[in-house]
């Protein structure tokens, strides 16, 4: 158990990679904080999943997007759980479209859940973290911010704004003994991911040369590695999960 008596928030963590990472966090030991939305039937099963593991698990509903909720919430942690020693970043939304179709509010709807939220939470925990001289921050950002990818003008934007901020991070808290890295997956089946196109997933099959695309628990695991003891001299790094397509 690497995460015995670690606090770990997870945003977005109701489904898909988020669920994904929380009960790998979980599985290591961690109690586990979820930030989403709102709290489905899915939120309720993942948090009794958790507990069936003999973790804490708590629900704390958020827009990302949201300044000051995102103060609240990390505060809110802390009452709750007693601490806070992991964030992930894991919450996104896309609103696909070539950039003479992409609207205003698309790019900057995409912009504030992608990036901002990012930099609301991690600002949030910064300062629990220099306190008390340890945490972990994992980001999840994608090989299209890496690379750029036809039609996601906006997601690509904000996933490569998350790697300069992740480097900026990993400089300005590294004194305070705190990780701070990235994770880019590629095509990774989730409930995000099914409406797109066959033909998107048939060319991210192509360029996957371990031949077939990723799962929710291949990112999980790489993000938890990340939160462990394990890895406590690697930061400001991007880790592709991504079967090989950016190669």
């Amino acid at each position: 158990m690497e995460l015995e008596g670690k606090v770990a928030l997870v945003t977005g963590g109701s489904r898909g990679i988020g669920a994904a990472i929380a009960l790998e966090l979980a599985n290591n030991g961690a109690d586990i904080a979820i930030c989403d939305l709102k709290s489905t039937d899915e939120t309720a099963r993942l948090l009794d999943a958790i507990r069936g593991l003999g973790r804490k698990a708590s629900f704390f509903p958020a827009d990302v997007a949201n300044f000051n909720r995102a103060q609240e919430v990390v505060a809110e942690v802390v009452r709750a759980l007693g601490r806070l020693d992991i964030l992930i970043n894991n919450a996104g939304i896309n609103a696909d479209h070539v950039i003479w179709k992409m609207t205003e509010e698309e790019w900057d709807r995409v912009i504030a859940v992608d990036l901002k939220g990012v930099f609301n939470y991690s600002r949030a925990a910064a300062s629990i973290f220099r306190t008390q001289g340890s945490g972990k921050i994992v980001s999840l950002s994608s090989v299209n911010g890496l690379r750029g990818q036809w039609g996601l003008a906006n997601y690509a934007a904000a996933k490569s704004g998350i790697v300069g901020l992740t480097k900026t991070l990993a400089k300005e808290l590294g004194r305070y003994q705190v990780n701070v890295n990235a994770v880019a997956p590629g095509y990774i089946v989730t409930p995000m991911t099914e409406p797109l196109p066959q033909e998107a997933k048939d060319e991210a099959l192509r360029e996957a040369v371990l031949g077939r695309l990723g799962a929710p628990e291949d990112v999980a695991s790489v993000v938890a590695f990340l939160c462990s003891d394990r890895a406590k001299y690697v930061t400001g790094e991007v880790i592709k999960v991504d079967g090989g397509q950016y190669i």
